[in-house]
This record gives structure tokens, sequence and C-alpha cells, in this order.
């Protein structure tokens, strides 16, 4: 597991090899990944928007923005976690990824931007 705190907010993040759902020999990969967000601040805060980063190792790049995480703009209380799973196709079996979150204080009405850590997929054949 990856974790990086900014701001008061920690973001961990696990990721894992969809084997059932890739196709090897025609370049197809799918990992997921799990993402934890714990609110270890003083206030409440809402998760506006993400910004990814994508990095395949065959010289694709990608860069991803929207609002919200897997449609939802969650609000997550000091002490609380909000967790989500979601996925990225790659056409090599090795890649990597990283990028930020947009969130608003609710005490303040203030937006701050939050460090997602880079982390890397690795399909399990390449590791033997």
């Amino acid at each position: 597991m990856i974790k990086k705190i900014t701001e008061g907010i920690s973001v961990s993040v696990e990721s894992f090899y969809q084997d059932e759902l890739s196709n090897p020999l025609g370049n197809e990969h799918l990992f997921g990944y799990r993402i934890t967000i714990e609110n270890k601040s003083l206030y409440p805060v809402r998760l506006i928007s993400r910004h990814w980063y994508i990095y395949d190792t065959i010289g694709i790049e990608r860069e991803i923005q929207g609002d919200g995480v897997v449609g939802r703009q969650p609000v997550i209380a000091p002490g609380n976690s909000y967790q989500y799973i979601s996925a990225a196709g790659f056409r090599s079996e090795i890649g990597k990824m990283h990028g930020s979150y947009l969130l608003e204080n609710l005490f303040n009405k203030k937006k701050f931007s939050v460090a997602i850590p880079e982390f890397h997929l690795i399909a399990p054949a390449k590791l033997n």
C-alpha cells in the first residue's frame, strides 16, 4: 500500500491486476485500484474533482480530469474515511499513475488540492 498525507487528508492506494478481464495476447491489461481517503483534519471536506496522470511503459501518456470519483462527490467528516475501487486499462504489462483531488473545506468553503501518491501497476507475469 502507498500512502501520502496532504493538509490532514490521507490518500492510500492498493493496486491489483485483473487477470480475468485482461487479454495479454491482445495487449490488453486491466488494473484495479482501491483508494482510501481518510480525513485527519478538524473539518468536514467534500471531494470536488480528480486529476490523473497515467503512464504506460510503451510510451502512452494520458491525463484525465473529471468531477468526483466513480460518480460521487463524497463528504468526509473528520475522523472518517471514504473508499472506492476503480480501474485503468493499459497496452503493456507495466504502468504507473498519480494525480490529485480537489477538495473543499465545508467550514470556510476554501478549496485545496490533495496529492494522490504515485503507484506502479505490474502484471504478475512480469514479476517472475
